[in-house]
């Protein structure tokens, strides 16, 4: 070999050399910029046994093969009802392979759904943890690592719709309560200035990013002078209240519940109280609060009120914000959101989860029709006593009651609309049939709602519609011939034997909607009482089998089964009468005087 190929050898050996050495020097600052972007995704695992750990930093490219295996066992596991096995296993596929979307969907039903039903039900606190771990997990760490994942997203939506909105789970009013109070808290007074108050202090904290840094935030909040004063004092007079960014729970714990906190803590609440720096500290932990612990953008949830919140009756063409309270419109929150993120392009074919997405809008909307009125009512329960002479206890026993909300029939008619009309427009034939035939459904039960509630206009509009979208024969009668065959129908499955007592059913809960000015809703069951005994009374009245008493009487007995109730508080049964003496002073007489009769009666038949 020539001196000249010898030098050039040794020269591209030197240069190669070189590069390797300059290319190692850089692998350290390269490895902690994926872990800071949160791109490495085969750290070790915590808690593992040896060889799943020396399999995860060994086989480098073949971790695929050990999720495989994994996936598979954890699968076996659940179908044989061994769920917290399944739970461990489907924890280190996630730690194994974050963008698996698929296990994050696996893990968290197992936990809201398999694991929360092993629990009996008398512990619905501990079925409620393993709902909300099945929601956090998606929410807050299977969507950090796919944002763009919409499965995940109509997961997520649906453990907020199904799980907790729904009734599928006995445990189902303990949930609703439970996020119930956690909302109530961070909400305000829940109407637009509220909300554009919170925007606000969103933009004052964070500006417009979508990565919140909280610690910088807090340090925002306790450097300004208009706040560092009270969070000193408010510490100095109660140490357990922290002096970082878990100083706003701890604060918003104290406004809540100020039992728990040392009596100092209050006096110093009672020195700023009425200071605007004070509701101004308020709203800015509100807004922290929202953000960090439950992930809501202000700004998207403004935005929902303005498009999908329920109608204000003075002006159709404003909407009232949502209720935040309820589960369905967390699950419209997800649903929307992933929709925005991961939604196919123009021109690519939609996928499932898409479709699934778009209907977890339309449902919840619609749930929030039949159910979205949200009504928390305590009542004091007695308290047995080991020890007969101590003098007798009682707790409080709190309850969730959902009512229907007529006004959230619009928004759920332009959203479905929309809805059906992007199916069209992409020539999906069974989505698009699908979905009109839900529509479709619902425009005759809404017609039916708002018909028995004396919105015969409102009703009208509805028929209307469903005559155009939907012809068929049905719809070619009058609207009142129409609704009063829906109703004989209804009324027939109800079955002749329980006339007596669905009509006085039908009252109490009148009587019930009267008492928390659920006055629309109110006036339609009693209305829907009415027409059912006329409608019994007219068909079975040559008959023996029924004698239906006259409905003046079953009002009365209706009344007295509510007033005799021990689920309503003695308050709520006060406000009733007082309501209807004043209000309804016709409808007091009639009571008074049966109830004069059958008193009158009962001394006559006690006579010797």
């Amino acid at each position: 070999m020539r001196l000249r190929d010898i030098i050039i050898c040794f020269l591209c050996i030197a240069l190669a050399a070189g590069l390797l050495t300059g290319a190692g020097m850089q692998l350290d600052y390269i490895n902690s910029q994926r872990r800071d972007m949160k791109l490495i995704i085969n750290e070790p695992l915590e808690n593992a046994p040896p060889s799943l750990a020396f399999a995860t930093v060994a086989m480098g490219a073949f971790r695929g093969l050990v999720v495989d295996i994994l996936w598979i066992r954890a699968d076996r596991l659940k179908e044989k009802g061994q769920f917290f096995d399944a739970r461990q296993l489907a924890e280190w596929i996630t730690t194994l392979q974050p963008r698996f979307g698929d296990v994050w969907v696996f893990h968290a039903w197992n936990m809201a759904y398999n694991i929360s039903v092993t629990i009996p039900e008398t512990k619905p606190d501990q079925r409620w943890q393993w709902v909300k771990n099945g929601y956090e997990l998606l929410r807050d760490k299977g969507l950090q690592y796919n944002p763009r994942n919409i499965h995940l997203y109509h997961e997520l939506a649906r453990i907020f719709q199904h799980k907790i909105g729904s009734v599928s789970d006995n445990a189902h009013k303990y949930y609703k309560l439970e996020l119930a109070r956690a909302m109530s808290p961070l909400l305000g007074d829940g109407d637009d200035k509220f909300f554009d108050a919170l925007v606000d202090a969103s933009h004052w904290l964070w500006g417009d990013s979508e990565t919140p840094d909280f610690k910088q935030a807090w340090e925002k909040i306790a450097a300004d002078p208009n706040f560092s004063s009270f969070i000193e004092q408010l510490r100095a007079a109660d140490e357990q209240i922290p002096d970082d960014e878990r100083f706003v729970s701890s604060y918003l714990s104290l406004r809540q519940d100020a039992r728990r906190f040392d009596p100092a803590a209050s006096k110093v609440i009672d020195e700023f109280r009425g200071k605007p720096e004070l509701k101004r500290l308020s709203l800015l932990a509100q807004a922290f609060q929202l953000r960090k612990i439950w992930k809501l953008d202000a700004v998207l949830m403004r935005e929902l009120n303005k498009k999908h919140g329920p109608i204000d009756w003075a002006d159709p063409n404003t909407h009232l914000p949502l209720d935040w309270r309820h589960a369905d419109t967390h699950a419209i929150y997800w649903a929307v959101l992933g929709l925005r993120k991961a939604s196919a392009e123009k021109g690519e074919e939609i996928s499932g989860h898409e479709t699934n997405t778009d209907r977890i809008v339309a449902h919840s909307l619609q749930n929030l029709f039949r159910n979205g009125k949200i009504f928390v009512h305590s009542t004091p329960v007695p308290v047995p006593s080991s020890d007969p002479s101590e003098p007798p206890k009682t707790r409080m026993y709190t309850e969730v009651y959902l009512r229907p909300d007529l006004r959230m029939f619009s928004p759920y008619n332009k959203a479905i609309m929309d809805i059906i009309a992007k199916y069209k427009a992409a020539d999906d034939k069974a989505a698009y049939r699908s979905l009109g035939n839900g529509h479709r459904n619902m425009l005759r039960n809404a017609l039916l709602s708002f018909y028995q509630s004396g919105h015969k206009e409102y009703a009208q509009k509805i028929y209307d519609q469903l005559r155009e979208l939907y012809p068929s024969p049905d719809f070619e009668v009058p609207l009142v011939e129409y609704a009063r065959k829906r109703m004989i129908e209804e009324f027939d499955q109800i079955g002749i034997a329980d006339a007596k007592e669905q009509v006085i059913a039908i009252l109490k809960e009148s009587y019930y909607l009267y008492a928390i000015h659920d006055d629309d809703a109110a006036f339609g069951r009693e209305e829907l009482a009415s027409q059912l005994h006329r409608y019994y009374q007219a068909v079975y009245s040559d008959e023996q089998r029924i004698d239906l008493p006259d409905l003046k009487l079953l009002k009365y007995l209706s009344l007295t089964d509510f007033l005799s109730d021990g689920q309503f508080s003695p308050y709520l049964k006060g406000s009733l009468l007082a309501r209807i003496e004043v209000e309804r002073p016709d409808l007091f007489e009639q009571l008074q005087r049966i109830e004069q009769e059958n008193r009158k009666s009962r001394e006559e038949t006690e006579q010797p």
